[in-house]
């Protein structure tokens, strides 16, 4: 007891005496075989509406405030705390079960029932005094394979029990045992015992292989379970369980999924009142497209139009689908072979979604990544005005994470279109150039700012002079004060930079100042060649045969990657970025040679002498560093 005063001693006291051993046998027993009992009138509305009596026992408002949760949530509390009491009286209840229950008895079969509920309520709580796998092999099993109808209350039980011990205690080898069943089960006349046993397909531990020798049938049945039902929740609970089975098994679905995708566009108009099963639609097809692959192109006709409808904040339908509309639009654009009029036309609804600077801003930038990876030249041409206007305007208003979301979509145009990115973002680089030279003070957003001006200055060097000119005259200074200024600011604040790829940049556009008379850049030598030594840190690493450095950065030819089962293939976006990283200095120049080239350069405009005098100014143990890393050149 962490609290010793009076009260709390005095009412552990009173406690101590109240739940006494026969106190708690008593209550226990009690709650099982009074309270846990599937009642008359529960019966009945199983035999007359069966979808209906799965919907209370899943939460329907009956059900909520009926008897039975209320003493389930007593139950679990009370066997949580006094479980070293509670666990050999439940266990004596269950011992007292053993074998198939008489079909006529419908008392017994009632009590197994309760019983089997009270052992998986109690499931955390009994892991080291129940075998489960040797009570699902000697009798669980064989009480899924009585198909009496009276016994249906115990098929359904028996397989909710699994689902509740599965992810406690299930060795993976009883997984196909687990699964033949469950298929036999999905073709049971029963509804209530079909829907609940569906959910109960995949768990923590899922093997793929294990499942695959029934997933076509298991799929199947599945979609029939679900044209079968007609209320809502079932078809959502259903829907939850394909998307799941989708979701696990991948591009393995692609061969069973044809009827699936021809029924969701009749089910989504069917839905129109429903906007919950419409979000269990989206993830479905979420799950789908991820499947598919670029296979989903088929699915664009019905595609898209939900993904407008679900993404336009001018739709009342929006509040309950957006989250998901857009979830659903970026897998759609990351597994895109193409980028088609009908997709582009979707971007119409971006705009005002970045007005409501919600907690969906996060995806809203992926998918505008994912349109510049598709296709930037035809995607910028279109929206580019409109999408820096707004950048513009959330800039002023928006969290230090929201700015580097934005930055970073600057960066991608930067890195796919370095000559016409900067025209077209050029109104937001002025206060990005002036963020460096007034020391950003987060590092987070210094080293976005720094990686797009390393860029502009690497990649398209008479913009970076216009973007100069513009700041010299806009702060009324000297334009080699203004480049004096931003390189002092850049070798200072290096250590904000914390990816290698951004330290690689920025020592490359640094040195691409280089070879220069200007005196400004000389002044700042030393600062350069400190740079480009931490970068050759970075990226280098020695060949222990040949004990040469080589840069560990550099990509020269893509290559298909190669996955285990486990991991989930490349999307199209994937590659995309592949492909683009193969023309990136930061993977196909040599920091190495890049260094030893600009340096030559240098050394033959001041010639030998000037050329000392500049490397004098460097430290000597930068410089012994420097000449390690350039052996052999």
């Amino acid at each position: 007891i962490s609290d010793s005063s009076p009260e709390t001693l005095e009412a552990h006291k009173i406690k101590t005496a109240f739940f006494t051993y026969p106190t708690l046998m008593e209550i226990c027993r009690r709650l099982v075989t009074h309270y846990f009992l599937l009642t008359k009138e529960e019966l009945t509305m199983w035999e007359e509406d069966p979808e209906s009596f799965t919907v209370e026992e899943t939460g329907g408002d009956s059900w909520k405030y009926s008897l039975r949760p209320c003493t389930e949530v007593l139950f679990i509390d009370i066997f949580h705390e006094y479980n070293q009491t509670l666990t050999p009286v439940l266990l004596e209840m269950v011992r007292g079960l053993q074998g198939s229950t008489n079909v006529e008895d419908t008392s017994a079969i009632l009590i197994k029932d309760a019983v089997y509920n009270a052992v998986g309520l109690a499931a955390y709580e009994l892991f080291d005094s129940v075998d489960f796998d040797q009570w699902f092999k000697n009798q669980l099993l064989a009480e899924l394979q009585v198909s009496h109808n009276r016994y249906k209350p115990i098929r359904r039980r028996v397989i909710w029990l699994i689902g509740q011990w599965i992810s406690v205690k299930f060795k993976s080898d009883l997984r196909p045992m687990l699964y033949e069943a469950i298929r036999n089960l999905l073709q049971d006349q029963d509804l209530v015992v079909s829907i609940n046993k569906s959910c109960y397909i995949y768990d923590f531990e899922f093997r793929t292989d294990q499942f695959l020798p029934y997933l076509e049938s298991m799929f199947t049945l599945l979609f029939q379970l679900l044209q079968e039902v007609t209320q809502c929740d079932t078809k959502m609970h259903v829907l939850h369980v394909l998307s799941c089975v989708i979701e696990r098994v991948n591009m393995q679905i692609r061969p069973y999924v044809g009827c699936l995708v021809q029924y969701l566009p009749l089910l989504w108009k069917q839905s129109e009142e429903h906007n919950m099963l419409r979000c269990a639609i989206l993830t479905t097809l979420i799950h789908l497209v991820q499947g598919l692959g670029t296979d989903s192109k088929n699915l664009y006709p019905f595609l898209l139009p939900v993904i407008q409808l679900s993404t336009d904040v001018s739709q009342p339908p929006h509040v309950y689908l957006l989250e998901d509309g857009l979830e659903l639009w970026l897998v759609t654009l990351e597994n895109s072979p193409c980028l088609t009029p009908e997709l582009l036309r979707i971007f119409q609804n971006m705009s005002a979604l970045l007005e409501l600077s919600s907690e969906n801003l996060k995806n809203c930038f992926k998918i505008i990544n994912a349109y510049i990876f598709l296709s930037s030249s035809e995607f910028l041409q279109t929206y580019a005005a409109d999408l820096c206007r707004s950048f513009c305007e959330l800039l002023e208003d928006i969290t230090t994470e929201g700015q580097v979301q934005v930055l970073k979509v600057v960066e991608n145009v930067l890195k796919v279109n370095p000559i016409l990115g900067p025209q077209m973002f050029q109104p937001l680089l002025p206060s990005i150039f002036k963020g460096i030279l007034d020391g950003e003070r987060y590092p987070v957003v210094m080293s976005t700012y720094l990686g797009i001006v390393g860029r502009v200055l690497l990649q398209n060097a008479s913009f970076f002079s216009l973007l100069l000119s513009q700041m010299a005259c806009e702060l009324g200074q000297e334009l080699d004060q203004i480049l004096s200024n931003m390189i002092e600011m850049w070798v200072d604040r290096m250590d904000n930079i914390t990816q290698p790829e951004r330290r690689k940049l920025s020592a490359l556009a640094l040195l691409s100042l280089l070879p220069s008379l200007n005196s400004v850049i000389q002044d700042k030598f030393c600062g350069i060649i400190n740079i480009s030594v931490e970068g050759l840190h970075d990226v280098m690493t020695e060949d222990p045969e040949t004990g040469t450095y080589k840069d560990c950065m550099l990509m020269s030819h893509f290559e298909e990657p190669i996955t285990t089962e486990d991991e989930e293939p490349p999307t199209e976006q994937d590659k995309r970025k592949k492909m683009l990283a193969l023309k990136d200095p930061v993977h196909t120049v040599s920091l190495q040679q890049f260094v030893y080239e600009k340096l030559k350069a240098q050394q033959e405009i001041l010639g030998e002498q000037g050329f000392q005098a500049l490397m004098e100014t460097v430290d000597t143990e930068i410089v012994a560093q420097l000449q390690e890393f350039l052996q052999g050149f």
